[in-house]
Formats: C-alpha cells, structure tokens, sequence
C-alpha cells in the first residue's frame, strides 16, 4: 500500500524578491527585482499537473498567514511600525519550499512501524525561523491518523533544514532503505545550515536502525559554491544516487558505506570536469525530481535552466544514450521559483506512506488543480515590487487571496496556526 506522495508547497501571494538567504546565489542575485505571484503559483500547479501525467501522486502544502502577525508581536512591533527589513521578513513566502517543511522516515524504517515526521525548526534564517508552527499544523492534520507521528522541532541552537539534507536509498519505496542525513560543517563566508546534532536527534526522534543511518558531510566547497542544501549537489529515488563528484567531503567513505549496505545501490555521479559545481547550482541540475514514473522509468524533473545550460544538457543526453538508471527527463518551468533559489525539488516534500491514511484535503486531481488554479487567477497578486512590500493594499490583497484558498480547501479556521 505505500506509495511515495509529492506534496508540493503551493506558492504564496506574498511571494517577492527581498534576498534574504545569504548562501542562496540566486534570491542574492535577484534581490530587489519585481516579482509575479501569479505567475509563479501557476507554474507550480503546472508543476503538479506534469507530476500527474507521469502517474505520481500528489499532495499539497498551503501558504502560510502573511503577514505572521504573531511573530511580529513577539518582536513588540506590528507590520505598519516595524523596520523594512521586518516586514520583509514578515511577509517571506519561503514556505513555499516544502522540502523544508520536515524530515520524514518511511514506517518501513522505523523501530514503532509508523511513518514519522519531524518539523524543520530553520533557524539559520530569521525570516525562516518563523515557520515551524504553521507548518507543524499543517502536518499535524494532513498526517493526524495514528500511523503517523508528527515531531516538535530540535531546540535551536541546532539547524535543521528537512527533507533538503536528507536522501533515502531502498529497493523499493516499500522496502526497508538506508537514511542518510547530509550535514553541513562550514563553507567559506556561507553559514552550514544543517547541523550533525539536529540529523542525530532526529534519527533518534524516528527510532531508525543505527547500522542502516548514515551521516554524511556535506562538502565545504559546495557549501561555498552555494548548495545551502544538500539538494542542490544531490537526490536519491530507490536504489539510485544521482549526486556531483565534489557534494560530499569523503565521497569515496560515503559510497564504500552505501555499497556494504546497498550492494545493488546505483550511483550515477556527475564529474566536475563535465558539469562544474557553477553550472550545477545554477542549472539545478540536482535540485530536480528523481522519481518512478508509472511506468517504472526512473524520471528526472528537471527545471528549464538544466536544458538552456550546454554543459547540464549535454551531460543529460549523453546518460539518457547510455545504459544508466535514469531513463527519462521531463523540464518544467518554475523559473519565479528559481529566480528566489529554489528548484522542482525545492518545492516538494516526499512521504511514503499509504495515501489512504492522508488528510484528503491535502491530496490533489487535475480537477482540484484545476479549482486551486481559479483561485490562484482570480486572487493571486500579478506582480510585487519590493519596494511595495509596506503598502496596506498590498497587504489586504495578500490576506484576502490566502483566506480564498483556505476556503477552496474546506479548511477554514485549520490551519491559520
């Protein structure tokens, strides 16, 4: 009965380009540029539609209140009086991310035979740091049938990013698999964001087989290069790991370990010398969609910088030529995503589990797609300076398009916190 679920994070009125991510190359670079919520909420239900037609099935994550209001009270200021760098921080649609949301373990993993989840705290990011406890809300109805658990956050100091800097590796999604936890050290002037504390504690939250967890150091150069995650240098999807020749900083103890676990393990590794890790973090390469289609190709869902990057492209189609495990690549446009540093993986957590025991409300159709892209065309927000992130219309439009959604979703009164 488990099947793996995408639920993506549908992308928020609110969505703008503030650049607040040191590390993130992209939302850096595109700080200040208009941005179009519209425009980008759309491509994420494309997104879903194209994950449809390959016969995956999909779940959503909603936008959370923005404005957060209460986080704002917290600080002892509101969103008209607060400083600019406030309300942006405020106003941030970056759970949009739902990679991010949590780190799940498969109940096939687990020492109880439950599914369980743990809510990233993010607490690198103080725009992020904020968003656990709509997000554990959301969890904790989607996922409330006692087949699962759902985990309160590691306690800060200790950074945990989620699904971003977690890989599991398993013969088939039902299968028992091998849980590795990527963890970060340092890199060059970009803060680590995922510490090795958080990935023990979360190991030991989701009671898995220490002799089948491994952690594994992300590498200082790639940190560095800007994979503030470890999704941007690497994905797992069954047996196959689909990762760059510099992601880890003892590949060669990494993939002994993975081959002593996993003998018919598949490691399709991209080298430097083809693809540079410049050409893999802007592309996002990486930051891509592995998954078994229906037909039981392994599929790569790659965004449309991959195919507009020689370099990327002709590595891609030399593999496809091959005899390697991936056997198809699908492009999408989530270029309003991407320009904010975030990917088709980005924007999607994996659970595995039986969808019968799944909050129906969070599971999608093309007709239910279809009914979120009318609200999205309807409500949604064409297009956001930044420099109007202050003005109260903007705001009362902002709160009007999410409290339509919600409306939409049956989910009024549910989910606001």
């Amino acid at each position: 009965m488990i099947q793996e679920i995408n639920f993506d994070g549908i992308i928020g009125p609110s969505h703008n380009y503030a650049g607040l991510s040191p590390g993130n190359l992209a939302a850096t670079r595109n700080a200040g540029a208009t941005a179009q919520p519209r425009a980008a909420a759309l491509q994420g239900i494309a997104k879903m539609r194209a994950n449809l037609a390959l016969g995956l099935t999909q779940g959503i994550l909603l936008p959370h209140p923005r404005p957060d209001h209460r986080w704002l009270a917290a600080l002892h200021t509101n969103y008209e009086s607060a400083a600019a760098h406030l309300q942006a921080r405020a106003l941030s649609a970056s759970p949009m991310w739902a990679a991010n949301a949590a780190t799940v373990s498969p109940a096939p993993d687990t020492e109880d035979g439950r599914c369980h989840l743990t809510v990233a705290n993010l607490v690198t990011m103080p725009h992020r740091s904020h968003e656990w406890p709509a997000t554990l809300a959301q969890l904790r109805l989607a996922f409330a049938d006692p087949g699962f658990v759902v985990h309160d956050p590691i306690p800060a100091p200790f950074g945990d990013e989620g699904a971003a800097n977690h890989m599991r590796l398993t013969s088939t999604h039902g299968d028992a698999g091998i849980e590795i936890f990527v963890y970060g050290e340092a890199g060059g002037p970009f803060p680590a964001r995922q510490h090795r504390e958080a990935s023990e504690a979360v190991a030991r939250a989701h009671r898995l087989d220490p002799a089948r967890t491994l952690l594994v150091e992300q590498s200082p150069e790639a940190i560095a290069a800007g994979a503030f995650h470890n999704d941007v240098v690497a994905v797992a999807n069954e047996r196959t790991l689909f990762a760059h020749e510099q992601a880890f900083a003892d590949r060669d103890g990494f993939y002994a370990d993975l081959r002593r676990l996993m003998p018919e393990v598949e490691i399709v590794e991209v080298p430097a010398a083809r693809v540079s890790l410049a050409d893999a973090i802007q592309s996002y390469l990486f930051n891509a969609q592995l998954v078994t289609a229906g037909t039981g190709a392994q599929t790569l869902v790659v965004p449309a910088e991959a195919r507009e990057n020689a370099a990327v492209w002709g590595w891609l189609q030399e593999h496809l030529a091959g005899n390697g495990p991936i056997r198809a690549v699908e492009v999408v446009d989530v270029r309003e995503s991407m320009a904010n540093g975030g990917g088709p993986a980005c924007l999607r957590l994996r659970v595995a589990c039986d969808p019968a025991l799944v909050d129906p409300r969070f599971l999608v159709d093309a007709q239910k797609l279809d009914r979120l892209a009318a609200v999205i065309a309807a409500h949604w927000p064409e297009a956001i300076a930044f420099d109007a992130i202050g003005d109260p219309a903007l705001i009362e439009q902002i709160t009007q398009a999410r409290r339509a959604l919600v409306e939409a979703l049956d989910l009024v009164g549910l989910i606001d916190r």
